[in-house]
């Protein structure tokens, strides 16, 4: 029943750490649970690169902010996510996926609806929406006190071959095992994903990073101890709902969808 608990309280840490740095002894717990996940023939494609070098974290903060502005102000962000947003409780409670948009400055909850139209990227972009997004994704990494590189071993990353599915279905057990683990220690962790949306800025980390031609760089994570009191951020959305199992479990064949416990 612990294991439960973690489960269901396994989050996404939207805002800022505590400026404590982690401590050896959680690093080296986090990585021996990553190794803990399950492989292909036990060939333990993953490796990690821990980063906590203020300088380097600073760098990656840097390009990150600069990816999550370039993004916004371009409209690309919108375009390439608008599947996944939600504006309603309604909708919400309908679906059970995605991302409920609830919370934004107040300026802009008039624009709620429209940020994917051309008239909403034009009203953001008067009120500097991008420039503010950017600066808060470069805090919040810059904050961090620890990075955490993912990478696979090509050896066994072969896209478009069986070898590559199987490599990346590992490191995404091998990750779980390190979110799960960050609960556990009164930790969080967020995907510092933008710099991997622009070629150029995804290559400026590989080299930050020094990472080998025998070496894909597949993610970057941030680390760090949680505030008991955590305040969510000014711009900030909710994706806590799940949902019912009739929407995504079937009994026998794909034709008979599970039946949802009474009450829910």
């Amino acid at each position: 029943m612990e294991f439960l608990e973690v489960l269901k309280r396994r989050r996404t840490t939207n805002g800022p750490f505590l400026p404590d740095p982690v401590s050896a002894e959680h690093q080296r717990v986090l990585v021996e649970a990553a190794a803990m996940a399950p492989s292909h023939f036990n060939s333990q494609p993953w490796r990690f690169v821990l980063v906590d070098d203020r300088e380097k974290i600073e760098e990656v903060a840097s390009i990150s902010g600069e990816s999550m502005t370039r993004l916004m102000e371009e409209g690309t962000f919108w375009k390439r996510y608008r599947p996944y947003f939600r504006f309603s409780e309604k909708e919400m409670e309908e679906r059970r996926d995605g991302i409920f948009i609830d919370q934004m400055p107040s300026v802009l909850k008039p624009f709620r609806k429209q940020i994917f139209s051309n008239t909403g990227q034009a009203v953001m972009n008067r009120f500097g929406v991008p420039k503010t997004l950017g600066e808060d994704n470069r805090k919040l990494v810059a904050g961090s006190p620890l990075l955490l590189a993912v990478l696979l071993d090509k050896a066994e990353y072969r896209p478009g071959e069986l070898s590559g599915f199987y490599s990346v279905f590992g490191m995404g057990a091998a990750v779980e095992n390190i979110w799960l683990t960050t609960t556990e220690l009164g930790m969080g962790i967020q995907f510092v994903s933008t710099p991997m949306e622009i070629l150029e800025n995804w290559d400026r980390i590989h080299r930050l990073l020094e990472v080998p031609d025998d070496l894909e760089l597949m993610a970057v994570y941030r680390l760090g101890y949680v505030p008991e009191d955590q305040r969510r951020p000014t711009i900030d959305w909710s994706s806590r709902q799940r949902k019912r199992l009739s929407q995504y479990v079937f009994r026998n064949s794909c034709a008979t969808p599970e039946q949802d416990p009474e009450g829910r």
